[in-house]
């Protein structure tokens, strides 16, 4: 009997473990996908790319490891002096009042940084000057399958996208009227 509880408890930890892995390989592939196709973006508009949310972020340990969450921009912006250290780009300020002109950049990406603003009115906020600032807009945000999302504290909203719509949601809150939806302009080829 012992063994059958065990082996049960096991597979359910194995089963629970790879499910876990496919998701955050996901997330992971979905990152370095939307951040590739930005910087292809601002290439090809002859413009800079500013990537938002520092790729340190806030844990010391990717220090340590040399192992930044992604890639670089041409400028990098984060309200944590720690998540852009050592970029020779790097602007301290709030996503929700960016220093920049409007369409300063080719493209922007901001990678799980919706998530941890406090309300959905400041992460349409954030939108907004992303918008405002870049031609382009570029998000990866963190899986609603992923447990992690669900135990972080600091995420207060659940961020997706479908097409070119942002949806927002603050999470706390039942029921699909807290749902929120920021239209978000898709990449326009430049014309021939």
């Amino acid at each position: 009997m012992v063994d059958i509880v065990l082996f049960a408890v096991l597979g359910t930890f194995l089963g629970v473990g790879g499910w876990q892995l496919a998701v955050w390989l996901g997330e992971i592939r979905d990152k370095n996908k939307k951040y590739k196709a930005a910087k292809a973006y601002a290439l090809d508009r002859n413009k800079p790319l500013v990537v938002v949310g520092g790729p340190w972020g806030n844990k010391r340990i990717r220090h340590w490891l040399n192992m930044p969450a992604h890639s670089n921009g041409d400028v990098c912006l984060d309200i944590d002096r720690q998540a852009i250290s050592d970029h020779p780009k790097g602007v301290i300020a709030n996503v929700t009042h960016i220093p920049f002109a409007d369409k300063s950049f080719g493209a922007a990406f901001a990678s799980h940084l919706l998530e941890h603003l406090p309300t959905t009115d400041e992460a349409k906020k954030a939108l907004a000057e992303l918008n405002r600032i870049a031609e382009a807009v570029f998000i990866a945000y963190p899986s609603r399958q992923s447990i992690a999302n669900w135990v972080i504290p600091d995420h207060h909203l659940w961020v997706w996208q479908k097409s070119n719509t942002t949806y927002l949601k603050q999470r706390g809150k039942s029921g699909g009227k807290n749902k929120e939806e920021y239209v978000v302009e898709p990449a326009r080829q430049r014309p021939s």
